[in-house]
């Protein structure tokens, strides 16, 4: 029994790929993929369950692939930090599944001979858990690449031609910063000798403070583009709200946290020394406040969110420049209610546009009025998104400015004042959606809203060539409109169950910051990481 428990770390990544090769084997059964892939993501949610519980009361489980000592092989590190972004990402990836399937994402007909929505689905999964459990730079490489090759299906799927546009600008930038990456991986092992974590953290302080240096400029240049830190976040709101509803509620909840994980991982492990503390609270200042402006400049509900996702990276960057015990914990904190809160709200988005037929301001109005319960559901979580106490975001930010004044230098408060400029403008640009799309009122509204033929963004499924397509009342819907307009159930039920696991962060906001402040701790200590992978020598 032990030793299965010992090889628990590679379920979350080996069960998504079996999952993923099963339903290319049932490519035709649209039913027996929805089963195949709610099934292992299941799975995956227990298994991350246990090694969560195993490595807050054990310390690190790691696993070594083909029982290839450490050094010369791959290993598998769930530690308190990993495991935990392992749970919620889990949770929120079953959730975005299930929405997807209440939605009618399959692109199975006469001209497509399979769905690959749901074994693509399932690979993004797998490269998200490996990169987070990892103990190597090149398999942290091999993770990034999974869901990068998963994500460039996922994020033009549909074939239109925004989608292929936005799609393009994607993947030329994901190319040139895996090439980056790769360059680094590279000179890394050409300074070391090695590439595992473990080793890293013993050899590179032994390194000149030049080498050192640049290996560390290399490594934050490469996570900053996938985290989207500024200034190279500038693809990333043309890239995301082309892309169908739950692609880019998990693209935005999921993709730049593995880069910020890389980043929090790296700075802790490899480069505890504060050399480059400066240029991180610069990155993090800016990444603040450049997003938030362009949050408040949009007219469309999906780019308000994406430059929110932006500028809220900031927060998790200023966690990890300040790098003492606190910034630290916080920015694990903030980094499972982010995931949380921006995923919810991007699926609130894709029923807003289900719903009216658009998500541009201009054109929306009166839903609160006419869908109150879609109300409620983006309104709790905008509100947490704001930081308006006592919700999670709060918490998270207070623990992030704590940090900040507890350093005292110059710098530090102003990432300070930037935070709380931030969170100020973050709940304009909340309100400002509220007031838009559900408070002011309206022109009459058709019960049918016809919507151009989108299949995948707005739930139809692609049946020959007719090329017409409506969103319709369907038999499995809400009726949550006084004008009959119907939000359909399945596609409800997954975000409300979200938008409910947003809220029990702030309930038991007390054992996950005590969780999240074990992790830091672990992370700061590094001798219990080094010594799963490498054994007591």
């Amino acid at each position: 029994m032990e030793h299965l428990l010992d090889q628990l770390v590679l379920a979350p990544v080996l069960l998504p790929l079996l999952g993923a090769g099963l339903c290319l084997a049932f490519g035709r059964f649209a039913a027996a993929q929805r089963l195949i892939s709610i099934l292992t993501l299941v799975t995956v949610l227990a298994a991350a369950t246990v090694l969560l519980i195993r490595s807050d009361s054990h310390g690190p489980q790691a696993f070594n692939v083909g029982g290839w000592p450490a050094e010369l092989g791959i290993s598998l590190v769930a530690d308190r930090l990993s495991s935990l972004l392992l749970l919620i990402s889990t949770i929120v990836t079953l959730c975005v599944l299930l929405y997807s399937i209440g939605q009618g994402i399959v692109e199975y007909g006469r001209d497509s001979p399979l769905s690959v929505f749901y074994p693509t689905f399932l690979v993004l999964s797998a490269g998200v858990s490996n990169a987070f459990l990892s103990a190597d730079l090149f398999n942290l490489f091999v993770g990034f690449e999974i869901l990068l090759a998963a994500s460039y299906v996922l994020i033009t799927l549909g074939g239109t031609e925004a989608r292929v546009r936005s799609g393009t600008i994607y993947i030329i930038v994901s190319l040139a910063s895996s090439a980056l990456f790769l360059i680094a991986v590279a000179s890394v092992y050409a300074a070391t000798g090695t590439v595992n974590f473990a080793q890293l953290a013993q050899r590179i302080p032994e390194l000149s403070p030049g080498v050192g240096t640049l290996l560390q400029l290399l490594l934050l240049l490469t996570f900053a583009v996938k985290a989207a830190v500024f200034p190279l976040s500038a693809w990333l709101p043309d890239s995301y709200p082309t892309a169908p509803a739950p692609v880019t509620a998990v693209f935005a909840g999921l993709l730049t946290k593995v880069g910020i994980y890389a980043m929090l991982r790296t700075q802790t492990l490899l480069f505890p020394t504060p050399e480059l503390r400066s240029l991180l609270l610069w990155a993090s200042i800016l990444t603040m406040v450049i997003g938030i402006l362009g949050a408040v400049a949009q007219s469309d509900i999906k780019r308000v969110l994406s430059f929110t996702l932006v500028s809220h990276i900031g927060f998790m960057l200023f966690g990890i420049a300040i790098a003492g015990h606190l910034g630290i914990a916080g920015a694990i904190f903030y980094i499972i209610h982010h995931i949380t809160v921006q995923t919810t709200l991007f699926l609130v988005a894709g029923l807003i546009e289900y719903r009216s037929g658009t998500t541009n301001l201009d054109r929306i109005g009166g839903l609160a009025r006419q869908a109150p319960v879609l109300s409620i559901v983006f309104f709790v979580p905008a509100m947490n998104m704001a930081g308006i106490p006592p919700f999670s975001g709060f918490l998270g930010k207070l623990a992030l400015l704590e940090a900040g004044a507890d350093a005292g230098d110059w710098l530090a408060l102003v990432g300070v004042a930037a935070a709380v400029a931030t969170s100020l403008l973050t709940l304009y640009a909340m309100a400002k959606i509220w007031n838009r799309a559900f408070w002011q009122p309206h022109g009459e509204l058709e019960d049918e809203v016809p919507v151009p033929f989108d299949p995948v963004a707005l739930g139809g499924s692609l049946h020959g060539r007719t090329g017409v397509s409506t969103v319709t009342q369907r038999e499995t819907s809400w009726n949550d409109d006084t004008q009959g307009v119907r939000l359909p159930l399945r596609m409800a039920l997954p975000t409300i169950a979200l938008g409910f696991v947003t809220v029990a962060l702030t309930v038991f906001a007390a054992p996950l910051f005590e969780l999240s402040d074990r992790a830091a701790q672990e992370l700061h200590e590094r001798t219990g990481y080094i010594e799963a992978v490498l054994g007591d020598g």
